[in-house]
């Protein structure tokens, strides 16, 4: 085989490999947003809008700005903290995992949330709900965030819920 030869063949084996990848992480994603727990979080104020980017709300939860003061300073990089779940299952702070792992067994009322921390700010997956333009007003009464959770504590924002955990916009599957 040429040179060209070999370097098409790496060329056609990277492209495999990067799209073996690409519908592995799909897969995995498919799988949580079927069967992982379901898990919502109160949101905090946020500035709801962005003109640049189109129509989204930014998300901010009660639980961040909790756990925020209890992380070491500088606080910086991933972790997982375990949440306790209501009969709603709506989750609440519990404590912080170890850094180690090993920490006592999760009750059944109990989830891990993996949470990053990037410039100073604690974020669980996602920090924006992103909606159809000129639909804004019906997001305006968002108290919380639905999350499907794995068992290690991965998160999927689904969707955002009035107080009384009814999907928003009101009316939607």
């Amino acid at each position: 085989m040429t040179g060209a030869g070999w370097r098409g063949a790496v060329a056609l084996l990277t492209a495999v490999a990067a799209l073996a990848a690409v519908n592995f992480s799909i897969a995995a994603k498919e799988r949580l947003l079927a069967h992982g727990r379901i898990v919502y979080l109160e949101l905090a104020p946020v500035d709801p809008r962005s003109l640049m980017q189109g129509d989204y709300m930014q998300l901010n939860y009660r639980i961040a700005d909790e756990i925020s003061g209890l992380l070491p300073e500088p606080a910086h990089g991933d972790g997982r903290v375990v949440v306790t779940l209501d009969p709603r299952s709506v989750a609440s702070f519990a404590r912080l995992e170890p850094a180690a792992g090993g920490g006592p067994a999760l009750a059944d009322n109990e989830a891990y949330l993996r949470y990053r921390v990037r410039p100073g700010r604690l974020k669980f997956a996602s920090d924006a709900f992103f909606f159809q333009e000129g639909t804004a007003e019906a997001y305006q009464s968002a108290r919380y965030g639905r999350y499907r959770v794995a068992d290690d504590g991965e998160l999927l924002l689904t969707s955002l819920h009035d107080e009384q955990l009814k999907r928003l916009p009101v009316g939607s599957p």
